[in-house]
């Protein structure tokens, strides 16, 4: 009888962790709102809430080689902003590990997204925050550098390109945002189709976007008109042309 009843109550049990692995974990909700600066001014000031999983994507448009600011101010320790470039989920700043300010040139034209949210070990908690946002833009956009038809590139080609260590050097697909003074960014296209963003200032590679799933130690190195970039074992040869134009 023990163990016909210890037998029921192990099935009970499997039964509800099977419920509870098959409830699909909630989606989370982007809210959209577009940020528009009054006559007169360069920066704009909003307030907002979010709780759990929710997400508040803050959109305004700006130049390639303006200035972009932002500020948040929050009452929740795991709140943060990222910013995303026009049509990329590929952040150009990731709040959650370099603060809640951010102030940097702009690569390419068009729509950029500030996304505000929880940590996702707060959402999981369901917790909330009340957040004051300020963003600005500044400067004049880069003139002079007309783009590649049909892109928002000032250039497209292949550039020299190792996945792996031990693999075979191979070319990979490049489009290049430029700024003034050789700074930008560069688009390199792997060979499974995923892309991979790298950073210039004054002609220097100094970092890429570090939210995709495969991040890696960065190294770059100058060798005559080169820029050897290391991620992880990616290799990527970028040639001062690109960034600077000519």
């Amino acid at each position: 009888m023990f163990l016909m009843k210890a037998y029921g109550v192990l099935r009970a049990i499997v039964w509800m962790l099977m419920v509870v692995c098959a409830t699909p974990v909630a989606a989370q909700t982007i809210k959209v709102q577009r940020i528009s600066f009054a006559a007169g001014s360069s920066s704009a000031t909003v307030k907002g809430a979010i709780s759990g999983a929710q997400i508040v994507d803050y959109k305004l448009g700006a130049r390639a080689g303006q200035t972009m600011s932002v500020t948040l101010k929050t009452s929740n320790g795991s709140n943060y902003f990222n910013v995303l470039p026009p049509g990329s989920e590929a952040a150009v700043f990731i709040g959650s590990t370099s603060g809640n300010q951010w102030t940097g040139k702009l690569p390419a034209d068009g729509e950029y997204t500030v996304r505000v949210y929880l940590m996702r070990s707060a959402a999981r908690r369901n917790e909330k925050a009340s957040y004051t946002l300020t963003t600005g833009v500044t400067g004049s956009a880069v003139a002079g550098d007309a783009k590649v038809a049909g892109t928002p590139y000032h250039a497209t080609g292949k550039v020299p390109c190792v996945m792996a260590s031990g693999k075979p050097q191979g070319s990979c697909r490049f489009g290049v945002t430029r700024q003034a003074n050789g700074s930008g960014m560069v688009k390199v296209t792997k060979p499974d189709g995923r892309v991979r963003a790298i950073f210039f200032d004054k002609g220097k590679a100094i970092g890429y976007d570090e939210s995709q799933a495969d991040p890696g130690p960065f190294k770059a190195e100058q060798k005559g008109d080169m820029s050897i970039i290391h991620i992880g074992q990616e290799r990527y040869e970028i040639p001062d042309a690109v960034i600077f134009g000519g």
